[in-house]
């Protein structure tokens, strides 16, 4: 097993070797503005079909938003249906676009209307020139979750649904590394409150279901408070449709008392991305994703241990259901194909699979893999940023799913 991870790992940090050009630069400066000629959006579509006149969007320093609203309905973690707005903007800060990646912001709240909500605000923000960027990570969440304990050989029916508020709020700040201009430097802060956490069932013990004392008081709260050291390489100019390039991220946590957290610990994030375009002129990508999430020590509390789908944007384990495998490190490893159908882009489809994996509690080994896969159609939504509404389908042994989304999933 640990060979199959090793091979997993250096396929995916090796490809980036491929599609370089001679100055080491994958996308040429004068190339980084999309031309949009002879492309078609809903926006547009929608726009022509109504005879609608609209007034030129608003700008920001010589810089148009592009915005991107969709509302829809979708099945929430506990059971029933929430409704969900899904809200971004994208916009490039200064007046030359050509050195400056496309930055956004997203909100997507939702709610079941029974008192249950989730609220999540997310930014990733880049400064004239590059300089400087900002990410941004911010929820206020009350919704119940499932957990099956640790390990990757839990039953999928023994389960106990876990009722708590949960109050997140991220932020960093990285500075390019001169002479470099895809490499980023910085520091964060990360601040995880969990309040109230209790079963379903009041007669249920948390700490004995899981085996795990940390954080798993019944009616408890866990509170972990911390700063981040991040090492940033993005040859990306587009986080939303990511064209051709590489993205590495590591991230280090460390969460003393000190700080005001429950325990002292870490934890270390290493994310690698690659894409891959066999097509300049249309939407024929093969992108890579695998990420290694692990916490050091004895004492993180245990909704802040790693889990499928819990990622920085909780993007990962399409046809997993949230938090179905969780344990003290996590390994994940995914691949999709995406494609336009149509010539002016407007329509298009992706296939996507995955593996993970967790470490065993009793021997920290990784003894177990899991598989999901799944495809999906694309409609592009907005032209000038990139964005593609999404609707997948992905099933892993024992569960199924259907995803809505704006933008692609990494």
């Amino acid at each position: 097993m640990p060979r199959l991870f090793a091979v997993l790992i250096c396929c995916c940090w090796s490809f980036h070797v491929l599609a370089q050009n001679p100055t080491g630069t994958l996308v040429p400066p004068d190339k980084l503005v999309e031309d949009t000629t002879g492309k078609r959006d809903i926006i547009g579509v929608g726009i022509k079909l109504l005879h609608l006149h609209i007034k030129k969007k608003p700008k920001v320093k010589g810089e148009r938003i592009y915005y991107s609203i969709i509302p829809l309905g979708t099945s929430v973690p506990g059971g029933g249906e929430a409704l969900i707005t899904s809200t971004n903007a994208a916009f490039v800060l200064g007046d030359d676009p050509q050195h400056t990646f496309l930055s956004n912001v997203t909100f997507s709240p939702s709610t079941n209307l029974k008192g249950e909500f989730n609220m999540p605000f997310r930014s990733n923000i880049w400064s004239p020139g590059n300089k400087w960027n900002f990410g941004g990570d911010y929820r206020l969440t009350i919704y119940p979750q499932y957990t099956w304990g640790l390990g990757g050989n839990t039953a999928p029916s023994n389960k106990i649904l876990l009722r708590y508020s949960y109050i997140r709020l991220y932020q960093n700040a990285l500075r390019r590394i001169s002479n470099k201009p895809y490499l980023f430097a910085g520091i964060g802060y990360n601040m995880d409150y969990h309040i109230n956490i209790r079963p379903d069932i009041d007669s249920i013990s948390i700490a004995k279901f899981t085996g795990y004392k940390y954080g798993t008081n019944n009616h408890g709260n866990s509170f972990s408070s911390g700063l981040t050291f991040n090492l940033l390489y993005d040859s990306r100019n587009n986080e939303i449709n990511p064209l051709p390039g590489w993205y590495y991220n590591i991230v280090f946590r460390a969460n003393p008392k000190l700080l005001g957290s429950d325990n002292n610990w870490y934890s270390l994030y290493l994310d690698a991305r690659k894409y891959i375009s066999f097509n300049p002129n249309r939407q024929n990508v093969l992108a890579f994703w695998s990420y290694l999430w692990t916490t050091m020590g004895t004492s993180s509390p245990y909704l802040d241990l790693p889990a499928i789908t819990w990622d920085a944007n909780q993007r990962s384990g399409r046809g997993f259901y949230p938090s179905r495998y969780t344990g003290k490190t996590l390994f994940d490893f995914e691949t999709e194909y995406r494609r336009s159908i149509t010539h002016d882009e407007l329509l298009g489809f992706v296939v996507f699979g995955s593996l993970n994996s967790v470490t065993e509690p009793h021997t920290s080994n990784f003894a177990y893999v899991h598989a999901a896969a799944g495809a999906g159609l694309r409609i592009k939504f907005n032209k000038h940023s990139g964005t593609n509404f999404g609707t997948d389908f992905a099933a892993s042994k024992g569960y199924k799913a259907v995803y809505f989304s704006l933008g692609e999933a990494f």
